[in-house]
């Protein structure tokens, strides 16, 4: 069985924060502010900037942050801006699970693309899903995979197979949140999501 899903804004939210607020000038800047960042304050970042993707599917819905105080500045931004990427990827999973219902409990997500270079967003996304995500070395499978197909059909490169065996793990990363804690933050999620559909 085959599934996809799709998430309308991920690695842009960062470049929002670039482009449109003006708070970073590169996004690697994301990862020490959100390190950075307060605990204590818990905002949730849903970037419905054009609708949102799956399992929603709401092309009207807008963009919102919750959560926000007077303290609410850069970090916490930043932080709530990758954290939506992990939350939304989750929601994928949660809907691939129950359309996919002899899915292991327990997998790895394998992770590729620019954001995926962030070692905080990738061990988020660990905590938030709640299994082990794998970062290759190179990461932009993407492009690989599409430079394949053009040399597969050249006949210049090897199978499918032997293409497949030439992945590499750069890192893996481990869940280290507790049950309890994702638990409250994805149901902070939902609510924030439930509070922007339309």
């Amino acid at each position: 069985m085959r599934l996809e899903g799709s998430i309308f804004i991920a690695g842009a939210v960062v470049q929002w924060l670039r482009d449109g607020l003006k708070m970073i000038r590169e996004a690697s800047e994301t990862q020490p502010l959100a390190e950075q960042a307060d605990l204590g304050q818990e905002l949730y970042m849903v970037p419905a900037f054009t609708g949102l993707g799956a399992p929603y599917w709401d092309a009207e819905a807008r963009g919102a942050i919750y959560g926000l105080t007077r303290n609410s500045g850069p970090a916490e931004f930043a932080r709530a801006a990758l954290e939506s990427v992990g939350f939304q990827t989750r929601d994928l999973l949660e809907a691939m699970k129950s359309d996919w219902h002899d899915a292991e409990d327990k997998g790895v997500l394998r992770v590729d693309g620019g954001m995926s270079a962030s070692d905080w967003s990738m061990q988020f996304l660990s905590d938030i899903i709640g299994a082990p995500v794998d970062r290759p070395k190179v990461l932009e499978t993407t492009a690989l995979g599409a430079a394949w197909l053009a040399g597969m059909r050249a006949g210049v490169y090897p199978d499918q197979a032997e293409f497949a065996a030439q992945w590499a793990l750069d890192r893996r990363f481990e869940p280290a949140m507790d049950e309890a804690t994702r638990d409250r933050r994805y149901a902070g999620w939902k609510d924030a999501v439930k509070r922007t559909l339309t």
